[in-house]
């Protein structure tokens, strides 16, 4: 366990974030991710009645179909275990996502369209690693075109955490025409 030992503790509440990036046969991209919610112990939920402890509260997922510039084709999101009987009507809401580009002020206007009551919390949040699994997917391929052009411009991921630095090693070592360190 990489952090430090904690005190005594019970389980309570495990959530699961799970994202996958796919390279489709037509050449777009599909990035899945599944939201899922269990509780340690049993409880009583009035629509489903007992929930067992490791049963579902929530099971949710989201597919985005995106191009090599991260616009969003398609969007779908589905709902299998919910706490509310409404909770699945909201899904069809999750196609506003369609024409959006992941990028800067992604998740500002995600929220715009689907924030508050136009939207779920869950798939809401879902988006934002979503979004990461969408970058890491196609990034590398991305990459590789984007070397052959001798008049690229500076990669954006560049300078966005400590070891993206533009004058640290990372950099001097796999962008070195980008390095600005001495």
């Amino acid at each position: 366990m990489p952090l430090s030992e904690s005190v005594d503790r019970e389980p309570m509440h495990h959530r699961t974030v799970d994202c996958h990036g796919y390279h489709r046969a037509d050449g777009l991209w599909d990035i899945e991710g599944r939201v899922r919610d269990v509780k340690a112990y049993d409880f009583r939920n009035e629509h489903r009645g007992i929930l067992r402890a490791g049963d579902a509260v929530h099971d949710m997922w989201i597919r985005v179909t995106v191009d090599d510039d991260l616009q969003i084709i398609d969007a779908e999101a589905a709902t299998d275990d919910h706490p509310f009987p409404t909770c699945p009507a909201i899904t069809p809401a999750f196609r506003k996502l369609i024409g959006l580009r992941i990028g800067p002020g992604w998740m500002g206007e995600v929220r715009r369209r689907l924030g508050g009551t136009q939207g779920c919390t869950h798939l809401v949040e879902l988006l934002g690693p979503i979004a990461t699994t969408t970058y890491q997917t196609i990034f590398p391929a991305r990459d590789r075109k984007e070397r052959a052009n001798p008049n690229r411009t500076k990669p954006g991921h560049l300078d966005t955490c400590h070891a993206l630095a533009s004058d640290g090693p990372v950099v001097k070592q796999h962008w070195p025409e980008f390095y600005t360190g001495s």
